[in-house]
């Protein structure tokens, strides 16, 4: 079996530091809000090019922390609008609607799967207050044209970057490219956690301050709140963690490059859409992309998803069933949105994992040739 993502033998590659670091939390007696916390967000700031980084409970709350500063800071408030793209995961939209305010639904490109800028300007309303790009699938999302477009309407810039910590735009990473940026460290993202945890990254101090008192419960004095905060702080042990496994996530991103360019150069079914690469540049160095997920396409996808399985390969689906079709979102569900729900029917995640064995890349791209 060829595992989608192979959790522990990653994990295995730094289980010596990783052990060393949960024996030293364990022996320090102090376990929140402490120094490893501090020593993780001072790294990721650094590392991210960001002024500020407050490590959270997970990457929902980070969202959901910077939109409610916002509201705190008197820049929104409820019944505001939120331009997101309408194929993102369900988390993004949730973010947004626990604040009271309005997600409205933009569709992807048709090549990047990211949003589609040039539909954002069409739907903006007196209401709308933000845009809210996610880098999905570890390609960035961002462009002149979408800086230029905030600052004509000033609108706040939040940047979902749950999926591409390393990627870059031009050399400037994400998470340092927008107003704030959340971050998810759940296990299966490029830089996991043993558990659940986020971040919220700004360079705007303000905003910082607020949010890491909304996550203490909206506490920035011990007993004395300023805010009707929530409970949604980074503990020691996995601030730990994530700080060995920081000093690694350019390498395992790197592999994920080379694991995306060989399929790329080698898959050749008819009917299967590979990723967009960019043509003028060396796929190799290509950093606009960090590969989370390595997502193809395909009108047969169910019947390739069963001969991938036949043949000992795990793939998953990113994802089956957009926001506006959830029974959750009865609401959002009027709307057309053909190509969102064109690719949830569609796309067909193939395992990318820095783990990966060269052979096991082959066999990949050789089973998916031999689709017919």
């Amino acid at each position: 079996m060829i595992s989608f993502l192979d959790l522990r033998k990653i994990n295995a590659l730094y289980a010596e530091e990783l052990k060393e670091a949960a024996a030293k939390v364990i022996d320090s007696g102090w376990y929140l809000l402490g120094e490893q916390v501090k020593r993780f967000e001072a790294n990721l700031a650094s590392y991210i090019g960001a002024d500020h980084a407050i490590g959270v409970g997970n990457g929902l709350d980070a969202l959901r922390l910077i939109l409610r500063g916002y509201i705190e800071l008197g820049i929104m408030q409820e019944g505001d609008e939120v331009i997101v793209p309408a194929n993102t995961y369900i988390a993004t939209i949730l973010a947004i609607t626990d604040n009271g305010l309005k997600p409205v639904l933009v569709e992807p490109d048709s090549t990047t799967y990211n949003l589609d800028i040039s539909l954002v300007e069409r739907h903006l309303t007196s209401r709308t207050r933000a845009i809210m790009v996610v880098h999905l699938y570890g390609r960035v999302c961002w462009s002149e044209e979408l800086t230029r477009l905030a600052e004509k309407h000033g609108l706040k810039i939040i940047e979902d970057n749950a999926q591409a910590i390393g990627a870059a735009w031009h050399g400037r990473k994400t998470g340092a490219l927008g107003d704030a940026a959340g971050f998810s460290f759940y296990p299966g993202k490029n830089l996991g956690a043993l558990g659940d945890s986020g971040a919220v990254t700004t360079n705007d101090q303000e905003l910082a301050e607020v949010v890491r008192a909304l996550g203490n419960y909206g506490s920035r004095v011990k007993y004395y709140n300023d805010f009707k905060g929530l409970n949604s702080r980074l503990d020691e042990i996995q601030a730990a963690f994530l700080d060995v496994k920081l000093k690694y996530i350019d390498a395992e991103n790197q592999r994920r490059r080379e694991i995306a360019r060989y399929y790329n150069e080698h898959i050749s079914s008819p009917g299967v859409v590979l990723p967009a690469t960019d043509a003028e540049t060396p796929f190799v160095d290509y950093q606009e992309h960090v590969w989370h997920l390595y997502v193809i396409r395909s009108s047969r996808r169910d019947a390739l998803v069963r001969h991938l399985q036949d043949n000992g390969i795990q793939v998953l689906i990113h994802y089956p069933v957009p926001p506006h079709q959830q029974r959750a979102y009865q609401e959002l569900g009027a709307q057309s949105l053909a190509l969102t729900e064109a690719l949830s029917r569609e796309v067909l995640s193939l395992p990318v994992s820095p783990v990966m064995e060269d052979h096991e890349v082959r066999e990949v791209c050789a089973c998916i040739n031999s689709f017919r």
